[in-house]
């Protein structure tokens, strides 16, 4: 398998898409439960994705069950670095580091690997990530970090999990959008409930109506850049798409500065410029 042109220019809109949402999570005033509601709202996309796609083959869902299981410690610590740090900073961490862990397991789980211009890009993506962290502001939100970091370890297992589990459902005569579908579907439910009886119906209700319209379109903007995600890696070589759709954090960085009012400092700059460049020399080992 190869990255090809048509497929690179998809997972950078997948980019795109997962940027904003974080973006839209990050501008709220209570991150835990605008996530909750996010991913409840995708549950309920996902449900006539299955109605028109069908479900996934049987081989499939050990992986789909996983995923799950996997994605509710996603959400929480995903809530947490956000509500300790602003999106430049937890944003590159997360997504900056995940592409290590990719790039390194992946050739023991999927027997794929890397070039000597790949390896180049995993030591660029750890350069950046580290000049982000050792900032002054990094030294500020602990918290933040050690959320963001930790997030970073469970994006890497959901990346392999996920990955697997969509080509398995290839394999055996499926695809990737009905991996992608049915996994929506069951999702979004553990952490809204969790959340969602933590609050109360109070707090929850009133919040999810006035939330709903934002919430709805950063719902499947998560749908949209997964599917993507997912259906690239089936094409593509894993650590490649991984990193590649970490481009995201260029995305995010603008967002940040543009619609957030964050500031944009020199180090953030050169951090994020040289996760980037990490990140495109990944892709094209």
């Amino acid at each position: 398998m190869s990255l090809t042109w048509p497929v690179a220019a998809a997972v950078l809109f997948g980019a795109l898409l997962h940027a904003s949402w974080n973006a839209l999570v990050k501008s709220s005033s209570d991150k835990a439960l605008d996530t909750a509601v996010i991913h409840m709202l995708g549950s309920f996309i996902g449900i006539p994705l299955v109605l028109v796609t069908g479900l996934p083959p049987a081989a499939a869902w050990p992986y789909i069950f996983a995923s799950v299981v996997i994605h509710i410690a996603y959400y929480i610590a995903l809530a947490e670095a956000y509500q300790h740090g602003d999106l430049g900073l937890t944003y590159p961490l997360m997504r900056g580091t995940a592409p290590l862990l990719v790039a390194l397991a992946s050739s023991l789980a999927l027997g794929e690997s890397l070039s000597p211009l790949a390896w180049a890009g995993v030591l660029g993506v750890s350069c950046g990530v580290l000049a982000l962290g050792l900032s002054r502001h990094a030294l500020e939100s602990p918290r933040a970090v050690a959320f963001a970091l930790a997030n970073a370890v469970v994006i890497g297992i959901y990346t392999l999990v996920d990955a697997l589990g969509a080509r398995t459902a290839v394999g055996n005569g499926g695809t990737a959008l009905q991996y992608v579908a049915a996994l929506f579907v069951l999702d979004g439910w553990p952490f809204a409930l969790l959340v969602f009886m933590r609050r109360g119906g109070a707090v929850v209700w009133p919040y999810a109506r006035m939330r709903w319209p934002v919430a709805a379109g950063a719902a499947a903007a998560s749908l949209g850049s997964y599917g993507i995600a997912l259906w690239a890696m089936t094409r593509a070589p894993v650590a490649t798409v991984a990193a590649l759709r970490e481009t995201s954090v260029l995305f995010a960085a603008l967002l940040g500065t543009w619609f957030l009012k964050e500031t944009f400092t020199v180090r953030r700059v050169i951090g994020t410029a040289t996760i980037v460049a990490g990140v495109m020399a990944l892709r094209l080992g």
